[in-house]
C-alpha cells in the first residue's frame, strides 16, 4: 500500500472539501496520484449523492430576495433531512443565493422533469423548422435542434443555469452549488419551489 504523506491529503482536502480519511483512502487507491485520487472521490461521492437522493426532506427554509428597486421579488423553498442543517449559516446562504438568483435569471422550473413533455415537444418542432429553413442536411438539422433544445432547457431551467454571480460562484450551476453543499453537510438538499415576482406582469 502506498505511503501516503500528510502534505498530499491536506492538499486534496483543499481541493475537494472531502474528509481526511476518505482523502487518504483515495490517495491509496490512486498510488499517491492526486489527480486520480480525485476521480476515486468524485465516484464515490456520486454514489453517496444517489443514496442520499433518496433520502426524505422534511426541514428546510424558506429565503426571500427583494430587488433594491423593490419592483422584483422572490420566494424559495430549500429542503434537507434534519433541523439542525436547516438552521446552519451555509444552508441559509445557498437559499439566498437561489433566490438572487432567480431574482436575476428569471428561470421558469426547477429541474427538467418539471418541463412538461408537450411544451418540450413544441420547441424542438418549432428548433427543426427553423433548422431546416438554414437548408442544412437533415441528420445536421436534427443536431441543430438537440443543441438549440439543450441551451433552451439551460435558459429556462433553475438547477442546469449557472449562478449569475460568476465571479463568486466560479461559473458553477446551482445543480453544482446544491450538490456541494449535500456533500458538506451530508444529508439530501432539495430546492423545492420558487416564485418570482414582477410588478406589473401577471
Amino acid at each position: 500500500m502506498a505511503d501516503i504523506a500528510a502534505k498530499d491529503v491536506k492538499a486534496l482536502r483543499d481541493r475537494t472539501g472531502a474528509g481526511m480519511m476518505e482523502c487518504k483512502q483515495a490517495l491509496q487507491e490512486a498510488g499517491g496520484d492526486i489527480d486520480q485520487a480525485i476521480e476515486v472521490l468524485r465516484v464515490k461521492g456520486q454514489a453517496k449523492a444517489a443514496k442520499r437522493g433518496e433520502r426524505a426532506v422534511s426541514e428546510g427554509v424558506v429565503e426571500t430576495y427583494v430587488h433594491a428597486t423593490g419592483r422584483i421579488g422572490v420566494l424559495v423553498e430549500v429542503d434537507c433531512e434534519t433541523d439542525f442543517v436547516a438552521r446552519t449559516d451555509g444552508f441559509r446562504a445557498f437559499a439566498r443565493e437561489v433566490a438572487l438568483h432567480v431574482a436575476a435569471a428569471a428561470p421558469r422550473f426547477v429541474s427538467e422533469s418539471e418541463v412538461p413533455a408537450e411544451e418540450r415537444e413544441a420547441e424542438l418542432r418549432v428548433l427543426r423548422e427553423q433548422a431546416a429553413a438554414e437548408g442544412k442536411p437533415e441528420q445536421v438539422q436534427e443536431k441543430m435542434a438537440e443543441g438549440r433544445l439543450r441551451k433552451w432547457l439551460e435558459a429556462s431551467v433553475l438547477l442546469s443555469q449557472r449562478h449569475v454571480n460568476e465571479d463568486k460562484h466560479g461559473g458553477k450551476t446551482i445543480e453544482d452549488l446544491r450538490a456541494e453543499l449535500a456533500a458538506n453537510t451530508g444529508e439530501n438538499v432539495v430546492v423545492r419551489r420558487f416564485s418570482r415576482f414582477d410588478v406589473g406582469e401577471g
